[in-house]
């Protein structure tokens, strides 16, 4: 009997509890009008539904409050004071313009506030008082214009600030003085022109950080000293970023930098090299042309390396040796036409290759690639050959195993004319030499002169787009072998010619090369004055003589009529005194401030 009295007793017990935590977990008060409420989860839901103002009432143990959608212009003092339960409170897409100070007060609870797409210019200072413990505060696509020092001063465990798409122009250096936790920052789609160094360098727990959308062409020397935490950097929509100076990522451990959609020319290849954490480099949609050949080395742990769409033309072998680690390359909507395994340190290493959008040249320089179909990931973009005609448009995983050894081949490059080419010619000649080649793909043609530089295509010494070089004006210095060397990635073929240019005797008129380019006239002019040719004076002498008189007779004339004009005035002044007395002090006696100095006196006779 004592058991079953004790069991009904814990029966009772266990309801008595049940019902306690039920009304524990429900609202404590009555649900606001317009608004729907759900017991279970404490939450209170008003979105869209047009109301101007905070709702009265609200029970304060909520954790959860959704005013968005509606038309709230302002928020005043203490306006949330009771609901000190409140974990999460959205007020996105209002029209708030005006948020009073200490609006938040009493907000002990609160981890997350959204306050984004509302129409607010400035955050007074103490807006965001009494938020000790939010952890995530969103602000963005408003009209903010700047932060104030202090802004976020009592935040001090927030994690992530989302502060994108607003009007800012200016970021107090004491803005984020406060957020010593912070993790995430969003700044995006501002009109900031610099970058706030001093501001961020506040924020020395930043992991991750996204500019997105600056109107910045050049990124600063040290522009992120102090962020030793920061992982992620996301530099993305700079359309006027062409530079980044050589120390301006100086100080950073990041392992994923961003930097695309930007003006970048070349890849910065000075300013990456100290980022030996880096794994994954996006500068996607740069107008970056080639990646050069052992470059990257530095970037230890590389795993990813992203650069679609840009107008890349050529990968030189090297391009990634020495990245033990690497994983991916993405290349894909570029102007390559090939891409060889001698630009891997191990393509054994590689899993995904976009190579897709590009116009490939299918030949044995891509056999490798073919070779690996079944190994390779290419993310559901098969690469696809623009040549040769025949194969124009066919995906690589088409091609079946006996065709492949017919397709993907190469001609070695071989000179055509291999006949010796000897010149001996005058000073001021122009010559060309020949050096036609064949081979598939079509051979890289270059010429190295007699002192083991290479050829280029621009100055008096060239090489013509058919491979021909040309020696315009020839002087003395230029004699010497020309190498030329035609090459594919079957192997190459060289051929030289000789070049032997004759002086002209010194009286000799030829044309001749000068600072001012080549003129075509007498010989150049000479340091040595009896090398000079006398020149005719301009002028005979009768016309010297009557150039003289003329000069001589006009002087008198003006002479004489001065006379006249200063003999015909004194006479119009009547009596006229001849002589004038000067008294003077001599300078003895000036300096020396006596007052019976002696004084001088002397007649001067006026004519």
């Amino acid at each position: 009997m004592l058991v079953e009295v004790c069991g009904q007793h814990g029966v009772w017990a266990l309801l008595l509890l049940w019902c306690v935590n039920l009304s524990v977990a429900d609202l404590s008060g009555p649900c606001p009008q317009k608004c729907t409420c759900r017991q279970d989860t404490l939450e209170i839901s008003c979105f869209t539904k047009q109301i101007t103002g905070v709702p009265e009432g609200l029970p304060n143990n909520t954790k959860r409050l959704d005013l968005s959608g509606n038309r709230l212009k302002t928020l005043g003092r203490r306006q949330f004071y009771d609901l000190s339960k409140l974990e999460e409170l959205d007020l996105s897409e209002n029209i708030i313009s005006m948020i009073e100070v200490e609006a938040f007060q009493g907000l002990k609870n609160l981890r997350t506030l959204r306050i984004k797409n509302n129409r607010l210019k400035i955050i007074p200072v103490g807006v965001f008082s009494g938020l000790s413990n939010l952890r995530s505060l969103d602000i963005s696509k408003n009209e903010i214009l700047v932060f104030l020092d202090y802004t976020f001063q009592e935040m001090g465990n927030l994690r992530e600030l989302n502060a994108a798409e607003n009007d800012l122009v200016f970021i107090s250096q004491r803005a984020f003085v406060g957020l010593q936790n912070l993790r995430e920052l969003h700044v995006d789609r501002s009109n900031l022109t610099s970058i706030p160094t001093e501001a961020f360098s506040q924020l020395q727990s930043l992991s991750k950080m996204r500019l997105r959308r600056l109107t910045i062409s050049l990124l600063p020397n040290n522009a992120f000293h102090r962020l030793h935490q920061l992982r992620t950097l996301q530099i993305i929509q700079w359309f006027s970023l062409d530079t980044l100076n050589i120390n301006s990522l100086m100080g950073l451990n990041l392992t994923t930098l961003v930097i695309s959609n930007c003006n970048l020319s070349a890849v910065p290849y000075v300013s990456l090299r100290h980022l030996v954490y880096l794994r994954y480099l996006d500068l996607s949609y740069n107008p970056i042309t080639y990646i050069h050949g052992n470059m990257l080395g530095e970037l230890l742990r590389l795993q990813e390396f992203h650069l679609a769409g840009g107008n890349l033309v050529r990968i030189e072998p090297g391009a990634f040796r020495g990245l033990v680690h690497f994983r991916l390359l993405n290349v894909s909507s570029n102007r390559l036409t090939t891409l060889e395994e001698s630009a891997f340190h191990s393509v054994g290493n590689l899993q995904t290759l976009r190579l897709d959008r590009n116009p490939l040249t299918c030949d044995c320089r891509l056999l490798w690639v073919v070779r690996r179909l079944v190994r390779l990931n290419f993310d559901g973009r098969q690469p696809t050959c623009l040549a040769p005609d025949k194969e124009r448009k066919q995906e690589f995983r088409a091609f079946l195993e006996l065709e492949i050894p017919k397709v993907f081949i190469c001609r070695q490059a071989k000179i055509l004319a291999k006949q010796i080419q000897e010149a001996n010619v005058d000073e001021g000649t122009n010559i060309q030499f020949e050096c036609k080649a064949d081979g598939y793909p079509p051979p890289f043609i270059t010429w190295i002169s007699p002192q083991q530089t290479s050829v280029s295509s621009t100055g008096r010494i060239r090489v013509l787009a058919n491979g021909s070089l040309e020696v315009r004006y020839a002087q003395m210095q230029d004699s010497g072998t020309y190498l030329c060397t035609a090459a594919n990635a079957a192997g190459n073929d060289s051929i030289s010619a000789s070049l032997q240019v004759r002086g002209f005797p010194r009286n000799y008129t030829a044309p001749y090369f000068s600072e001012d380019g080549w003129a075509e006239t007498s010989l150049p002019p000479s340091t040595n004055s009896s090398d000079q040719v006398s020149k005719p004076y301009p002028f005979d002498a009768k016309t010297l003589v009557i150039a003289t008189t003329m000069g001589f007779l006009s002087f008198l004339s003006s002479v004489a009529i001065c006379f006249v004009f200063m003999f015909f005035w004194s006479q119009s002044k009547g009596q006229i005194k001849h002589t004038a007395t000067i008294d003077f002090v001599p300078r003895t006696s000036v300096g020396g401030g006596g007052d019976g100095a002696d004084t001088g006196r002397f007649t001067m006779k006026l004519i």
